[in-house]
């Protein structure tokens, strides 16, 4: 077995004993996303720290970095983990790339950078922005990027 099935297998298995109902709310996908784009976050937030405190850069430059090389590997390991799509990759790289571009603009610059030059500890306002993120890249990803889109049918 494949290790995108079994990460698939596990995420179904956990969603069907979630307490309270929620077994009937949560998709399998979202806790899949969930798992990836923590650890992704992660990875962005250490970028982030050694971008910004270790190499000084300004914070829209670390930020930037940070962001890209994270949205990068959440790419991968979202189409070949969570969606496990086949579709070619060229359709769904450029429907993401529009999708972080708006995410970049509205959520980390709008709301990250905007809560920081508020005063706002940059990792926190980082970890608020991500938050909002988080809600609007599973929807893009589920019902934009990574659609199943059906064969036609042949006559």
């Amino acid at each position: 077995m494949r290790f995108a099935d079994r990460f698939a297998g596990l995420c179904a298995a956990v969603v069907r004993i979630l307490p309270f109902g929620l077994s009937r709310v949560v998709a399998p996908s979202f806790l899949g996303f969930a798992v990836i784009n923590g650890c992704t976050f992660g990875v962005d937030l250490l970028l982030l720290t050694l971008f910004r405190s270790g190499l000084g850069l300004p914070l829209w430059l670390a930020i930037s970095l940070s962001y890209a090389l994270a949205f990068g590997l959440s790419f991968v390991l979202n189409r070949a983990l969570n969606f496990r799509s086949h579709a070619p990759v060229g359709r769904q790289a450029v429907l993401y790339a529009v999708a972080v571009v708006i995410n970049y603009a509205a959520f980390l610059l709008g709301v990250g950078t905007g809560l920081s030059s508020l005063g706002v500890q940059y990792h926190l306002s980082r970890i608020i922005a991500g938050a909002c993120e988080g809600v609007f890249m599973y929807s893009v990803m589920r019902w934009v990027v990574f659609v199943k889109r059906e064969d036609p049918v042949s006559a």
